[in-house]
């Protein structure tokens, strides 16, 4: 079998001065070519699980493999080279164009003066090529609109050429025109590139649309884990969110799709 890209096994987080735990023994893969989707509700532990796949947070028992090595025992100039995160509020640095914030993803490739090679400024420029931000490259990103600017965040993750790509609402506050067209970047660039990519989201008709897996979280515990017509049927959903949902399934391409159903 081949080895994940990513693993947690067992992994329990806190917090300093909270009472209980974050995440409690999680344990989940990511192989290479797969989006896996985590949902859950508010406070269920999905962005501190991020923080702990990306090394911000030591887990406080079990342990996270990059490419079977533990995560906390490695060089953190490395982790950055294999990982990628795009958060969900995107810091849009003032007066940067589109190219030179891209080009802050070959930052853990270069040397300690930050000086761009002739590979780093081809690699951009492919980078700017696949993402649709050719015409943009010279216009300042705070000029851009919320969903250009994902869409730089995306490809400045992209510029690291990681191994693993870990998204936090990669589209919130998107328009559905620009959800859509981010999803199939990001699915092409996991699917050509044989990326990792974990996806916290909150819509369920987006996960089971673009995921190839789904991870459902409640009160820092994995409620469910598997493929998409396991993990979101009507029982387990109407457990985990408390709400009842129509669970119906879309006749043109087969995916699952779900309506809040109203009280009273």
């Amino acid at each position: 079998m081949m080895r994940p890209a990513l693993a947690a096994i067992n992994v329990s987080a806190s917090y300093p001065k909270t009472s209980s735990p974050a995440l409690r023994a999680i344990t989940l893969s990511l192989a290479p070519g797969e989006m896996l989707a985590t949902l859950g509700p508010n406070g269920a532990g999905k962005s501190t699980l991020l923080r702990v796949l990306s090394g911000v947070l030591a887990p406080s028992q079990g342990r996270v493999l990059l490419d079977g090595q533990d995560l906390t025992k490695m060089d953190r100039r490395e982790v950055a080279r294999r990982i990628a995160v795009v958060p969900q509020n995107v810091q849009v640095g003032f007066g940067f164009t589109v190219r030179q914030v891209v080009m802050m993803g070959r930052s853990p490739h270069q040397g300690a003066l930050l000086l761009p090679s002739r590979q780093d400024e081809h690699l951009v420029q492919d980078t700017l090529e696949r993402t649709g931000l050719r015409t943009l490259a010279d216009r300042p990103v705070d000029s851009l609109s919320g969903g250009e600017q994902k869409r730089v965040a995306i490809a400045r993750a992209l510029a690291q050429q990681p191994r693993i790509l870990l998204l936090d609402e990669a589209t919130a506050h998107l328009d559905i025109r620009h959800a859509v067209t981010l999803h199939a970047l990001i699915r092409r660039e996991i699917r050509e590139n044989q990326l990792a990519c974990l996806a916290v989201m909150h819509d369920l008709n987006e996960a089971a649309q673009n995921a190839d897996r789904v991870l459902l979280l409640d009160q820092g515990c994995v409620k469910a884990l598997g493929p998409i017509e396991q993990v979101m049927t009507y029982r387990i959903l109407r457990e985990t969110f408390g709400v009842d949902l129509y669970v119906g399934v879309n006749e043109v391409d087969g995916t699952r799709y779900f309506v809040p159903m109203r009280e009273g």
